[in-house]
């Protein structure tokens, strides 16, 4: 049987919503999050499980999908998920960009690139770390912080970015109280690095 998402013209939305983003280099910045459903990287901590079978999620065309970015006023949008790059972006990013979209990734890296961004927002997971040409095209590198190993696999990470990529520590939302005070030294020894936390749970939207 022929996967209908291969082409990307279909993909498997789980959800779609306006709010602001709660991460990273654009906290605070309203915008349009499209959910993509699917994710093999499986990530224990992941606080989107629902996510990860794209069987669980509607095909939606890409058309419909870019017709209901345009009910709302902000220009951005980010596509996120489970993990996007598991299907063809083009056409998707080819639909936004024709209608003036700014358009943001949050990805992995997991999976071979396809598309076209404004802004990447690379999350490197250990269990399936990113391909190699992901890493240049980066604008931002978010490292996960569960325990005190992840500072090792931070700076192997941004060892592999471009000197601009904006980096970020954000503690892992279960172990916030324990992993924080570690995050704050951390960054206070190494200022490259920048800390990024969750606000969209403290602000309680979505």
């Amino acid at each position: 049987m022929i996967d209908p998402t291969q082409n990307g013209t279909l993909l498997p939305l789980m959800e779609d919503f306006y709010t602001l983003q709660g991460e990273g280099a654009h906290t605070g910045k309203a915008a349009y999050f499209l959910r993509v459903g699917g994710c093999d990287v499986g990530c224990y901590w992941c606080d989107v499980k629902e996510s990860w079978n794209p069987k669980l999620h509607p095909l939606t065309s890409v058309d419909e999908i870019v017709r209901r970015t345009l009910d709302h006023p902000a220009k951005t949008v980010v596509l996120t998920g489970g993990e996007p790059l598991m299907y063809n972006l083009e056409p998707l990013c080819s639909g936004l960009r024709k209608q003036g979209m700014a358009i943001h990734l949050e990805t992995s890296g997991s999976h071979p690139f396809s598309g076209s961004f404004d802004w990447i927002c690379l999350s490197p997971k250990k269990k399936s770390p990113p391909l190699e040409g992901i890493y240049r095209k980066a604008n931002e590198l978010k490292v996960i912080v569960f325990d005190e190993t992840d500072y090792e696999w931070a700076e192997e990470n941004a060892g592999m970015v471009k000197h601009e990529c904006e980096l970020f520590l954000q503690p892992e939302w279960s172990r916030m109280k324990e992993v924080m005070p570690g995050i704050i030294g951390y960054v206070m020894q190494h200022p490259r690095w920048k800390v990024s936390l969750q606000t969209h749970k403290y602000l309680h939207i979505p």
